[in-house]
This record gives structure tokens, C-alpha cells and sequence, in this order.
């Protein structure tokens, strides 16, 4: 017992928590919101410190059809793939997930161009259909996400929203409106500690307070940059508890974006006939991903497969007893 006692660390600052979605007494119109953050130690050293939130698990849905997923994702959803609304429904309602993150990858130029007033009748409509605050994700081009993001935060104003992503060379705008309109936003940096603390300073001299933005630190899934990603957030989380202000925000993980671009989740059994059952090997490169994330301190993970979600919670609710 002396010996154990002697392992344990008390640090002098902590995780800030965000909230992510507004009640109506808050000026909202959801039913569930979320908490997450505000750890006073490293991930679940419950001896350490306190963690009152779990992390939350954002299931990915597309505001256009998925073609080039594999069988085994796509089969799983089924033919709502299709249909973005209810999609989402079936994500939240039925398979488990806590809220979707959507992601507008049809206002892109190159992916269908749709038009600003599409984007706001799919998030209102999202909106209307289930009782979790959506996260709200741009296509990745500056025009279009400058152009349109603005006018989502305005439409959904007094929600309390996350939106995403900006990046320390196109933050303005879109930071801007989240601050007018009292939403969240998401800051990406590529994998640099210093660069995700710049960022944040930047956006906080713009009016954005610190408990309203999440670090996206960018992943790699398993086998393409997995320990380095898991590395750069440990060293963000410490320097934190350390009383690092500018870096004591939750973090989101685009768990399901990275793991199923891996070949080896993708490919079939033909082409890769050492892999296995290409079905299980894809649900594992996601859970592992996922795990190693939660572990080096992840608050938000956005998922793909219905399976995969269902076997991180379980963890995560495992995680959870002290």
C-alpha cells in the first residue's frame, strides 16, 4: 500500500468542460446534451483524480450517398446509406450511438456542389428528427465551408453545436459566427502540439472562450501513425494538467475517418488473403484504433460501424467503474 501511494500524482489544473447541446431552458431545443472533459488526471486513474465524464461516440453520416465504402461497412447501415435523415435516426435510435457527426461532404466542388440551402434543410431537418445535438462538419474546402458553415451556425443559433474544423490558415470566418451564435468549434492542427496550442490562442483572441473549443490533434489509424498521434495527445494532456491553459481542452477523434481509409480494413479476402474474415478485420481496425484514442485521452470519437460502436461503449462503460 505504501508503495502505491507513493505512484500516485496530483495535479494542479484540469481538463475544461464543454457542453455540447442546449436544453430549452438554455435557449435550445434538445432533449439530451453532453458534458465531456474536465478530467483532473490522466485517463481513468480514478485514484488520481476525478473524471465525471465519459467520452461520446458521434457515428459518421453523409449529407450524399457513400460509394466507395466496403461491403461490410455499408451492408451493416443499409439502404438509409442514402437517405442522410434517416441515417441518422437509425444511428442514435437503434445502433447505439450517442449523437452523428455530419459530415457536408456534397457542398464540396468536386462532389456534388450543393447549394447552401440544402445544407441548412438537412441540418435543420437532422435537427427536428432526433433529440442529440448533431456535430456539424464542413467538406474541407475554405470557400465552400467559409461560405456556408456561417450560415448553419446562424440557423441553429442558441443550439449549442459543435462545428468543424478550422485550421490556423482559415479560422476566421467560420470561428466568428460560433461565437455570435453560442456554438462550439473544433480547432485541427497536424499531429504538433505547438501548433494545436497556437491555434487555440489565435482563436480564443478572437472572443471564442476556452471551455467552447475542442482539439482535433489529427490520428492515424492502426499501423499508419497510430503511436505517434497517441503520443502528441499524451503529451498535450499532461502539459495540461500542468496548468497549460491553451491546450486544457477535450479532444475529438476521427476514429471511423481514418481506420476504414486503411487498406487493411477495406480490402477483401481476395486481396488479402492472409488478413482473415474481411468483415471482423475491419470492425478490429476500428475498435483498436478507437481504444488506443480513448486511452490517450479522447472525449469524442466519431465511429462507422454499428459493431465497432456497440464494443467501445461496452469498454468505455467498463473504463468507467472506479
Amino acid at each position: 500500500m505504501a508503495e502505491e501511494l507513493k505512484c500516485i500524482e496530483k495535479w494542479s489544473f484540469r481538463i475544461r468542460e464543454l457542453q455540447i447541446g442546449a436544453g430549452k431552458e438554455e435557449g435550445g431545443t434538445r432533449e439530451i446534451t453532453f458534458k465531456v472533459g474536465h478530467q483532473a488526471t490522466l485517463p481513468y486513474l480514478f485514484k488520481e483524480g476525478e473524471i465525471p465524464h465519459r467520452p461520446i461516440i458521434a457515428a459518421e453520416v453523409f449529407d450524399s450517398s457513400v460509394d466507395d465504402w466496403p461491403q461490410s461497412l455499408s451492408e451493416e447501415i443499409g439502404s438509409v446509406l442514402k437517405e442522410p435523415v434517416d441515417w441518422a435516426v437509425k444511428m442514435v435510435e437503434e445502433l447505439g450511438a450517442d449523437t452523428v457527426c455530419l459530415k457536408l461532404q456534397g457542398i464540396h466542388p468536386d462532389f456534388g456542389n450543393r447549394p447552401a440551402k440544402d445544407a441548412v434543410a438537412l441540418v435543420r431537418s437532422v435537427l427536428k428528427k432526433i433529440k442529440t445535438p448533431p456535430i456539424i462538419l464542413g467538406c474541407g474546402d475554405q470557400d465552400k465551408d467559409n461560405e456556408i458553415l456561417p450560415l448553419l451556425s446562424e440557423a441553429t443559433k442558441g443550439e449549442r453545436l459543435l462545428f468543424g474544423d478550422v485550421v490556423q490558415d482559415n479560422y476566421k470566418t467560420v470561428t466568428a459566427s460560433c461565437i455570435a451564435d453560442g456554438h462550439n468549434i473544433i480547432t485541427e492542427s497536424p499531429i504538433d502540439v505547438n501548433i494545436a496550442k497556437q491555434l487555440n490562442i489565435l482563436v480564443s483572441d478572437l472572443g471564442m472562450p476556452l471551455d467552447r473549443i475542442v482539439i482535433n490533434p489529427t490520428i492515424g489509424a492502426l499501423g499508419y501513425g497510430l503511436e505517434y498521434a497517441y503520443s502528441i495527445m499524451e503529451r498535450a494532456r499532461l502539459a495540461s494538467l500542468a496548468g497549460d491553459k491553451m491546450l486544457a481542452m477535450p479532444f475529438i477523434c476521427f476514429v471511423g475517418q481514418e481506420s476504414w481509409r486503411a487498406k487493411e480494413a477495406k480490402a477483401s479476402e481476395s486481396d488479402f488473403p492472409s488478413g482473415g474474415d474481411s468483415r471482423e478485420r475491419g470492425i478490429t481496425w476500428e475498435v483498436v484504433t478507437a481504444m488506443a484514442m480513448i486511452h490517450a485521452g479522447a472525449d469524442i470519437l466519431t465511429m462507422r460501424h454499428p459493431k465497432a460502436i456497440k464494443i467501445v461503449k461496452a469498454a468505455i462503460d467498463d473504463l468507467m467503474k472506479k
